[in-house]
Order: structure tokens, then sequence, then C-alpha cells
């Protein structure tokens, strides 16, 4: 037999008892708090003391007891103590015993607990890796780069399961997981353009890309390469492809174009690249003003397969120019926000001949082979400013400091100033898009960036990740005529209050509840004063359009006493749970949740626009 070459067959060496406890004791507190949170589970104080956190019991039904402190915060969020669990008296730190406990409370099919402790046991693997042992203090975290903060992030922290990354082996998880901070080479492939498509932006013709991805010596080796096999390179388009999927996916599903030279391998890019948080897009780390890539991965993360549908990859460039459009014809968005849109300019599409014609096929077999070129967030940044994820502020050290924290130090702001300038850069653009033009991004903590100051103080948003996530109004809005066919055929429309939840859900709900908590923990700002603060920033922005959209902020009405609750656990535990399904899955959604936004927080302040609401010199004053 021979030697494996890795002596550690794959063994992470973060794997010890200490850091599997400590992991594991966290995501049992955060699966009973989000379960909580999602109506699937119901504890009941049990002690209450004035000042303190409040004492909770869940009893399941198969009898066994947990008890903890928790504390509840906006949209009814729960954070539960990690230190404070105990089952049956004894001190509880085993979710997957929980799973044992909980199933019949939580309705579980047995196949569905089957997988969901397969995937809760690969998270608590990548979670040893973040071990609070291990993990950078916030001081060096804000010396990072944009891609090497990427590999520092613990993943949604909303989602149980959240780095469950069905399909990958040990070793896959080592050399491709973000937490590795391994770079790596892309393959390229050569595939006939009977079968693949190329779209690009207007001025972005298939040749200049090419000539911006790719060195000189790299195009000359991939065209010999072709002509050695006696074929026409013009008649063939050039794309990367992840080398896990090569393996996984192309080789064993495209062995018919493989075999007709449909499909030519051409060997391995110039460049190595850092994967980002939602594992098929990398960040160019050799060259880092070329484009970052994004690629299919067929591999089940949080709720879906992460492959590149066919007909969004198509249409992507045209989704870009249409958007870039909204905001470079709109001086409030351009010039005052300064919002940045980070393009998806240019994708090679590679339809399946077979499986994408088959009715019914599950949705991963239509997402197998593309490449989406998406314009890097370097080539947005002006001297002095740094970019970082919304997701990096919830990163908590091995002392318990919050990245936030951190932050707010560095700016030589109070708390307080430093969330109003949080507020005022990301707000007022989405929701310009949204009452303006009835156009939603997905602004949860991965898509929404965050610009900063050579201070650490917040100014401007970024958003990326287009064609995925853009959703419109389901509302004859004439903002919305003129959108081009092509555009209109692949973005989703939703009724008017629907799509609230992009914001609501998307960044309220799945970011601010967790940011709020480390506000009043770590900040000295209250939850309540803390929601008091974004309510502040949406009435501060409706004041000033008031007279030309007062109509839309009653159609899209973020600030209603209550909103549906939408569930991700709960899709996946009960709802689709891990089989096959011909379309995407979407967030559940199960009773109704209290806005924090509704009234004004006791004492609040109404927020007082800086005159030039959103202008540069406003929000670097």
């Amino acid at each position: 037999m021979a030697a494996h070459p890795d002596p550690t067959l794959g063994l992470p060496a973060e794997l010890s008892p200490a850091a599997w406890e400590r992991a594991s004791r966290a995501l049992l507190a955060k699966a009973i708090g989000e379960l909580a949170y999602e109506g699937l589970l119901t504890p009941v104080p049990d002690q209450v003391e004035p000042g303190t956190d409040t004492g909770y019991v869940l009893v399941l039904d198969g009898g066994a007891r947990y008890e903890f402190l928790a504390r509840r915060g906006g949209f009814g969020g729960w954070r539960v103590h990690p230190d404070s669990l105990r089952r049956n008296g004894e001190p509880a730190c085993d979710v997957l015993e929980f799973v044992l406990d909980a199933h019949d409370t939580l309705g579980l099919a047995g196949d569905t607990a089957g997988h969901l402790v397969r995937e809760l046991t690969a998270t608590l693997i990548a979670d040893c890796r973040h071990d609070l042992a291990r993990r950078l203090p916030v001081s060096a975290l804000a010396e990072l780069s944009y891609a090497e903060l990427e590999g520092h992030m613990t993943g949604h922290p909303w989602l149980v399961p959240n780095k469950g990354r069905l399909g990958w082996s040990a070793l896959d998880g080592l050399r491709y997981a973000p937490e590795a901070r391994r770079a790596f080479e892309l393959p390229w492939l050569a595939v006939s353009t009977g079968i693949a498509e190329y779209r690009g932006i207007a001025e972005l013709p298939a040749s200049r890309l090419y000539a911006e991805e790719l060195d000189a010596p790299s195009r000359m080796r991939f065209t010999a390469e072709l002509l050695s096999r006696g074929l026409d390179p013009d008649g063939y388009l050039w794309l990367p492809v992840h080398p896990w999927q090569w393996d996984e996916v192309v080789v064993p599903l495209f062995a018919t174009e493989l075999a007709h030279r449909r499909v030519v391998p051409l060997g391995e890019g110039p460049d190595r690249f850092l994967p980002q948080q939602s594992l098929r897009t990398l960040t160019n780390l050799t060259t880092p003003i070329r484009r970052h890539v994004k690629l299919p991965l067929s591999v089940l993360n949080t709720l879906v397969w992460r492959g590149l549908p066919t007909e969004r990859t198509l249409a992507a460039p045209a989704v870009t120019a249409w958007v870039l459009g909204l905001r470079d014809g709109d001086p409030f968005l351009a010039d005052e926000c300064r919002v940045s849109l980070l393009g998806e300019v240019a994708s090679v599409t590679v339809a399946h001949p077979y499986l994408e014609r088959l009715p019914g096929v599950p949705y991963q077999y239509r997402e197998l082979l593309g490449a989406i070129w998406r314009s890097p967030m370097g080539a947005e940044l002006e001297p002095g400013e740094r970019a970082r994820t919304l997701a990096s502020l919830l990163y908590v050290d091995g002392t318990g400091r919050a990245f936030v924290t951190e932050l707010v130090a560095r700016s030589g702001l109070t708390p307080r100033e430093w969330l109003e300038r949080l507020f005022g850069a990301m707000l007022p653009p989405l929701l310009h898009f949204l009452y303006r033009y009835g156009v939603v991004f997905s602004p949860h903590g991965e898509n929404a960036i965050v610009v900063y100051d050579e201070t650490d103080t917040p100014i401007r948003l970024a958003v990326k990740d287009f064609v995925d996530d853009v959703n419109v109004a389901a509302a004859p809005l004439p903002e919305l005529a003129g959108m081009p066919d092509e555009v209109a055929a692949v973005l989703l429309r939703e009724p008017p209050q629907f799509l609230c939840q992009f914001i609501q859900s998307g960044l309220f709900v799945g970011v601010f509840r967790y940011l709020a908590d480390l506000s009043e923990t770590q900040l000295g700002v209250s939850e309540a004063e803390f929601w008091g603060l974004v309510r502040a920033e949406i009435l501060a922005y409706q004041d000033r359009f008031r007279a030309t959209l007062a109509d839309r902020f009653a159609l899209f009405d973020l600030l209603g006493p209550d909103l549906e609750r939408l569930c991700l656990n709960r899709n996946r535990l009960l709802l689709d749970g891990y089989r096959d399904r011909p379309e995407r899955p979407h967030a559940a959604v199960e009773g109704r949740i209290r806005n924090p936004l509704h009234e004004p927080a006791a004492g609040a302040a109404a927020k007082v626009p800086a005159p030039g609401l959103g202008s540069r010199s406003a929000v670097s004053s």
C-alpha cells in the first residue's frame, strides 16, 4: 500500500479535546438561541433577578432538561450564554447529543437528522480552526487586507450548521476552505463555442477580458495547447474552474465533451487565489488589480448548492450594466453616497447538453460549469480607504473583545457617534434603491462591505452579488418600466412588503441583531438606543425625500409594528431538508415578530441631517 502524502491523513491539526469542547458548547448555545428565535423551541423563564440575564429552562420531549442564562434582544432575538448551559444538572457542551435529545421536539425526519449530524460535525471541525485560543487579536485583525480578513471570519451568525460544506472531504477543507488561508492556482479550460457562451458589459469583449486576466505567456501557452491538438483556437472560449469542481464534477459529468475535445484542459493559470467566505468567489492574490472570480462548486453549504445558475450567469453583465446605470444616473447615489457596486462584468456559461434539458432535474445539475468575473474591491478604494465586510464587525477574539469595539476605539469617536456614521454610510443608498427604484440587494454580512477612512470611521458602502441577490418590486413603478428584457427575465419580482425583508431580515435581523448585542455589552450603547439610531437614520432619509417619495415610504414600510419572521434553520430542518429539488429553496416564514424600529426608544433624539446628507465632506468630518 502506497504511503499517503500527508501523514495526518487530512486530520486538522487544530482538533483537540479542549478546542472541540469550546466549539461544541458555543454551537449548542447558538442552536438553542436560533431555534428558539424561529419558534422551534420554547424555553420558559425560570429565575429572573433584576439587572441580570434571565434564567431559562427547556424541557424536551425525550425528558432532557436544559438550563441556561440568556438575553433577549430586538426582533425577538436570543443570546444564550455558553458557559451557563446545563443538561440534567450537569455542564452541557455536546451539540450532537442535543440533536438526540431534541429530534422529537423539533420533528426531525430520520434522514434529516442523520445529515444534520454530519453537517454539524463538519461545522465543528471548521470552528476548531477558529478556536478562541488561536484567534487573531482584533488589533492585528484591523491591519489585514480585505482578502486576508476573509480567512478569519467564523461564518453565518444565524444558520446553525453554517460550515457544513457537504461534498468536501477533510483534505478538501484543508485545501480550499477560507479558514485554511491557503492560496491555490486555478486550472483553465477551453470550451467549444458550440456549448459555451460569453457575455460581457459593452466595453469588455472576450479578447480584452483575457488580455487583462491572463499574462501574455499564459495566453500563448493556452493557444499552443489547442493548436497541438489540431483545434482552432477561435472556436473556443477560455474559463477557469475550481480544482475541486474539475475533479469531482467536470471530469465525471462532462466526459462526453472531454472525449470529443469540446472541453479541453489547458493547464493552470499564472495567479494564486484566496477563497472568500462564499467558497466559490476567489480573490486574486498574485495580481490584486485583476477581477474576483466566481466559480460553481457543487457543494451544499448553508441552504443551497453553490453552483452558478446558467440563466443568471448569462445575464450577469446585463444586470450589472442596468444597476450601474441606475447608480450613475442618480447624483444622490453616485456623488453623495458614493456607493460602490462591484459589478459582475463578464461571464462564460457552459450548459450541460443533457442534464439541463431533463424536466424536473435537481437544480444543482443546471449549475455545473461557468465563470463570472467581478470588479475587485481594491479598484474602488481611494487613498486612505480600507474595505471590510460587514460580517467582520461581529468577530470576537480570544480575549472576548469584538472587532467593532476595536474599530470604535481607533476612530476616536464615541460609540454612539461611530454607530451613527456606520448607519449613515450604509442605510441611505440601500433606502434610495428601494424607495426610488423598487430595487433591493441582499445586504447580509458578506455582501455588504463597509468602506472606512484612515481613522477606521465608516464613510460609505460597497455591495456585491447582483445576479443572485438583486430583486425588484412586483409593482407598476415607472422607474422599472425601462428595464431591459434580458434583465427582467432573470430578476425575481417580489411584493413590496416582502421586498422590505431583504433589508429587514437580511440586514437588521441577520447582522444588526447581533451587532446590537455587542453594542450593549461592549460599547455601552443599549439595544434600545441602537435601534433608535437605526430608526433615526431611516427617518432622516424620509424627511429629505418626503416631497417626492412619500407614497413609497408607505408602499415599502420598514417601520411597521411587526413583520413576518423569516426562518433559515426551519427551512433546513423541516421543509427542504437535504433532498434534491428542481428549484433553489427560499427561507421559510413562520409567525410574526415585533419590529423595534416601530416606535422611538424612550429618550431617543431624532437624527439631525448634516448639510449634504451622505456627501463626502459630511461623512468624512
